[in-house]
């Protein structure tokens, strides 16, 4: 019985996964054009540190390139002292609103008009000044 012989074979060679380019901030555009850039920092921030505190998220907003006197923040506490269940942030830029909601469920983003008191978001808001 005459022996077997090796074959040459194709070995596949795997190609390179393209990576998705994160989004780019653009400092001069409209608020729909930084939408996808405001999410993915804020995604990234809320998988790194859950809900964490509004003081957290305005400064790393900041250091991803947003003004921090365009933006608006709510309270961490509750008129009791308690810890909240949400925390919202939103950014003005040319008359429309990125609006972010973190909470203990994870992190939502939209893109709204401004209202018509100049704001982005409804009722009292907690003073940026650190």
């Amino acid at each position: 019985m005459p022996a077997p012989t090796a074959s040459a074979s194709r070995s596949a060679t795997p190609s390179p996964t393209p990576t998705a380019k994160p989004p780019a901030f653009h400092p001069d555009g409209t608020a729909a054009a930084n939408q996808q850039y405001f999410d993915y920092v804020n995604t990234a921030w809320n998988a790194s540190y859950g809900l964490s505190d509004g003081q957290s998220i305005v400064n790393n907003l900041v250091a991803a390139g947003f003004s921090k006197a365009d933006m608006e923040v709510t309270f961490d506490t509750t008129a009791l002292d308690l810890t909240v269940d949400s925390i919202q942030v939103a950014v003005r830029i040319k008359g429309e609103c990125l609006i972010g909601g973190f909470s203990y469920v994870g992190y939502t983003g939209i893109l709204a008009p401004m209202l018509g008191t100049g704001t982005c978001l409804v009722g009292e808001t907690r003073p940026i000044d650190w």
